[in-house]
């Protein structure tokens, strides 16, 4: 199989890393914008740099596209009209109707559009999902999920993320739709931008939280924020009748407890998203081979990029109309 890759940043390296390494790729393409940088992805992948993205698209079996955001609907499309599965980060888009407008792209191509939800792929938020489907925790009432980065991007980057609750929480309403099988009826959020100058000035927040209701009643907290000094903290709690677990709670769980014999400040605190899911990025580019090579279904598709934005633009008017906002007020259900 040949896969072509388009972007070499951060992600892009380590997947082009993960996909070099995979038994099935017998040849990986990279192209970037920074022509330099993708020639140097490739010497340290054993990959072949190439000058464009047209090139990327020659001859290849499928697509990774690990781009600048603003840039990923363009070659989801490309991709789709050029009969090639892809897989890309998320998100699709910014807005709904550029998500909307490239999933209907792929759906009259007729082609597969995998999309890198990787908490889906990581052991913990697996066993989870086993636990409340198997009715182990009983009736489901509460669910904390919790996302916090070590520090913030660059300032650079704010402006094009598409805010806290796109570009970060969007990962928490994927995996409590995920893991619960339950829909988000409703959306109270709040934020704020008391941290660095350079959030207010892209008109951002640091710091965010959301109380989802869920269609059957169950409660979600939803929480993020980009300035969390401990280390990188990403959790999910569930809470039954029965009993109730934790997702992301190990000894690099940079949590240390107030109490005189409770665990103390962890040794080596995780330190950014790609050592804590590092596996799950791996399981998610395995899925996307078996994928093309026509042996799994596609584990998490566009519309499952657009559930997940539909949220997070819902917490967006809520948090800026500062009322409860019902995701079927927000278009493209």
């Amino acid at each position: 199989m040949r896969i072509g890759l388009i972007g070499t940043g951060r992600i892009g390296a380590f997947h082009a890393g993960v996909l070099a390494r995979h038994p099935q790729v017998e040849e990986l393409v990279v192209a970037d914008a920074d022509a330099a940088r993708a020639a140097e992805v490739a010497a340290l992948t054993g990959a072949r740099a190439v000058a464009t993205v047209t090139e990327a698209f020659a001859g290849v079996d499928a697509v990774v596209i690990c781009s600048a955001t603003a840039a990923h609907a363009g070659f989801i499309a490309a991709a789709a009209r050029a009969g090639l599965p892809a897989f890309c980060e998320k998100p699709i888009a910014l807005s709904v109707p550029g998500t909307l407008e490239a999933l209907r792209a792929v759906e009259a191509a007729g082609t597969e559009l995998q999309l890198g939800f990787m908490r889906r792929f990581d052991a913990g938020y697996v066993r989870a999902r086993e636990l409340v489907r198997s009715g182990a925790l009983g009736r489901l009432h509460t669910v904390r999920a919790i996302t916090s980065d070590p520090a913030p991007p660059p300032a650079a980057y704010l402006p094009l993320s598409g805010g806290l609750y796109r570009d970060c929480l969007v990962h928490d309403f994927d995996i409590v739709h995920w893991v619960t099988g339950r829909e988000v009826s409703e959306v109270y959020a709040t934020g704020w931008d008391g941290g660095p100058a350079m959030f207010r000035d892209a008109g951002d927040i640091d710091t965010a939280a959301a109380v989802l209701t869920l269609d059957d009643g169950a409660l979600v907290t939803a929480t993020a924020t980009r300035c969390n000094g401990a280390g990188y903290d990403v959790r999910l709690e569930l809470a039954g009748e029965r009993d109730q677990f934790a997702v992301g709670l190990d000894d690099r769980t940079p949590l240390t407890s107030a109490e005189p014999h409770g665990p103390g400040r962890p040794d080596k605190p995780w330190p950014g998203f790609l050592e804590r899911f590092a596996p799950a990025y791996e399981a998610e580019l395995d899925a996307f081979v078996r994928l093309v090579r026509g042996e799994a279904p596609n584990p998490c598709d566009g519309r499952d990029a657009l559930h997940a934005l539909r949220i997070a633009e819902a917490c967006e008017v809520s948090r800026k109309e500062r009322r409860v906002v019902r995701v079927a007020e927000i278009a493209g259900g």
